[in-house]
This record gives structure tokens, sequence and C-alpha cells, in this order.
């Protein structure tokens, strides 16, 4: 099968973004030819409920449930980051569910666009971990949440164990190493990189709204600018970039280290001493769903054993429903940075604040300016 019936049968559904992405790895073809970030997997009816996603869970092995309930799978639509998804809403684009993260929840509930989640009509409700539940924001009238939790993971650094020479202990100053200007990539979103540039100034993120605050991390962002290849919120280029060694580290999620160690690349999801950015993101309903019943079927695949299992395996993310724990090993999940306790993880790294509208308005603004040069 060449590489364009292979890209037939992913928007068909008969092949997974993952084994698409192995084949082309395998063949030696460049993935960041493929825009997958901003495509939709396939142009399923009209009858079915849209998702509003980050791009990479736009694929079939996270909707099992739902297609075969369905026959279809859900509409996809995808973005780089959360207050772009937000903005996008607020000027006017209905979907039935979103997926944003902890630190956006607050200023997504107070946007008003948004109902609570009835978590009596979800089946796997009862296996959701409680601690992922109770985030600050979360509770809704009448015992309901506004976000179910589906995902959790880090913000670090992937790296080539065989390019990059590690001085001492793994760091976020690996990203700021002059040996390696031009070959270092870095997530776009400030809503990653800005918090991972604030460990790195050592701001207490309790203190991240804080004019000093700004003043520092614009500073060592600023110091990073001239040393970073490429800045993208699709992580298929930042892994073929490290795939090819055109670039020795950047700033990834946990799925990207995953994805490249399954298909024989020599990296490394760093453990920065500093400690790595830690998150819980989930799916929120639209107060206007076209489709409310099916909005439900969404979260409920999502929040799936199945979706868990390959959450976990393929991904390297955590997954919110217990059960999905219980398909590994502890040797298994400890091989790929993960417990069965969330705690352990998130706990151990630097978990996002939520912050106001005002603040994250000024940090993009400055951010993008930071970016461009300036």
């Amino acid at each position: 099968m060449d590489v364009l019936d292979q890209l037939g049968s992913m928007r068909e559904g008969k092949m997974s973004r993952r084994a698409f992405t192995r084949s082309l790895f395998a063949s030696g073809v460049a993935i960041a030819a493929v825009p997958m970030g901003g495509r939709k997997v396939l142009a399923a009816p009209e009858d079915q409920a849209t998702f509003f996603t980050w791009g990479g869970y736009d694929i079939p092995e996270l909707f099992v449930p739902y297609s075969e309930e369905h026959g279809e799978l859900p509409n996809f639509a995808t973005f780089g980051g959360s207050e772009e998804a937000l903005t996008k809403m607020r000027g006017g684009y209905v979907v039935d569910v979103s997926h944003p993260c902890n630190q956006a929840l607050p200023r997504w509930v107070a946007s008003d666009l948004f109902q609570p989640i009835d978590t009596s009509r979800l089946s796997n409700w009862p296996d959701v971990m409680p601690g992922l539940v109770n985030l600050p924001g979360n509770d809704a009238e009448g015992g309901n949440v506004w976000m179910a939790p589906f995902d959790w993971g880090q913000t670090s650094i992937t790296y080539r164990t065989d390019l990059f020479e590690l001085e001492g202990e793994e760091s976020w100053d690996m990203l700021w190493d002059e040996r390696y200007k031009g070959q270092l990539g870095s997530l776009a979103s400030g809503g990653d990189a800005w918090w991972c540039g604030a460990i790195k100034a050592g701001v207490d993120f309790e203190n991240i709204d804080t004019p000093e605050a700004f003043d520092k991390i614009a500073a060592v962002m600023r110091e990073q600018r001239p040393l970073i290849r490429t800045y993208t919120d699709d992580t298929t280029t930042l892994e073929q970039a490290l795939a090819s060694g055109e670039m020795v580290a950047a700033m990834t999620w946990n799925a990207s280290a995953t994805l490249l160690k399954a298909e024989g690349v020599p990296v490394k999801f760093a453990e920065p001493k500093e400690g790595a950015l830690t998150w819980v993101c989930g799916v929120m309903v639209h107060k206007d769903a076209p489709k409310l019943d099916l909005a439900y079927d969404v979260i409920d695949s999502l929040l799936s054993v199945e979706s868990g299992k390959f959450m976990i395996n393929d991904y390297g993310y955590g997954h919110s429903n217990a059960k999905s724990f219980e398909q590994f090993d502890s040797e298994t999940l400890a091989s790929l940075g993960l417990s069965s306790n969330p705690g352990e993880i998130l706990n151990a790294g630097h978990f996002q604040v939520p912050q106001s509208q005002e603040w994250e308005t000024k940090m993009n603004g400055l951010f993008e300016e930071i970016k461009a040069g300036f």
C-alpha cells in the first residue's frame, strides 16, 4: 500500500494516525509534509456530534464505543491551544463538546458558553478517579461538574540520547543550551511554553501573575528565542524533526517520546531536576450543543476503558478511568512514567494554577511578541 492509499485509509477510519505515522517512519517519508494537525479524520455525516479538540485526539481509537453504537465517528475540529479554541467559540463557533485543560477551566466556565455535565448520564462515571474531578472551579450546581476529566500528563523535554550530550542532571537548561542553537524546538502555545519558562526562571506558580514574574519569564523566553528552530503546536512536526536528527531536543508532551521510542528512535522524556509541567484535561459541553445526546456519547466513549488503554499504551498519557490502569502491570506503567495514582505524577511536577482572562491575554500577547523577535 503506497502513501496515498494509506492516507485514504486513515481518513476513512480504517487506519489510525498512529499506524499511519509508524508506516511513514518505516519508509522514511517526512511526516511534516502531511498536515495532520488541522485536518478532520473523516467527513462524518452531519447527524453526528462535533468534538473540538487538540490535534492527535481526532482518531478512531478513542471512539470505539461511539462508532459501534452510531456506525460513524464524531465530526472533528482541531485547535492548537485552548485559548484559540475559546476565542473561536466566543466568536460564534458552536460545537457539541470541547477539550480544555485545568488551568483554563475557570475562564471557560466564566464565558457562559457551557452547561453543567449531568454525570448520571455517563455509564463510565463511577470509574473516574475523584482526584481528577476535584479541580478548582469544577463544581457545578446539583452535584454536577463543568468538565469531565479525561487525560492527564506532563510537558517536558524529549531529547535524542545519541545526539544531545547531557551535562549533569536533566534540566530545563537543556532547551537553553547554546551548543544546540537551531536544533531545539518548542510548543508554540503559551499555555505550555510560558509556564515552562516560569519553571526555568524559578517563578512560583502561585505568583506567576505578578509584574515581577512577567519580567523574569519574558527575560528567559527572550534568551531562548534565538536558539529555537521551530515553535509549533503540530507535535508531528516536532516528532519528525527529532526522528531525523534535525532537532536534538524539544518541548513536548508525553506522547511524542512514547511514539518515537516505539519506532526505535533513541529518545528520552526528561525528568527535569526543577520539575516538569503537569496538567489535567477534560471535556465540556457547549450550552447550545446541537447534538446533546450524542455529546454525552462522545464523553462516555472518551472515558471508556478501551480509550484509556489506548491513551496509556500508545500515547503514554494518564487516563481518568481507574479501570484502564488495571490493563497494565506496575512495571509497564513505570516504564511509561505513569502510576495508577495520578497524584504521584501530578504532585511531583508543577501543576498549573488557573489564571484570569486578563492574565491570559497579557501572557499570550507578550509571548507572541517574543516569538516574533521583539
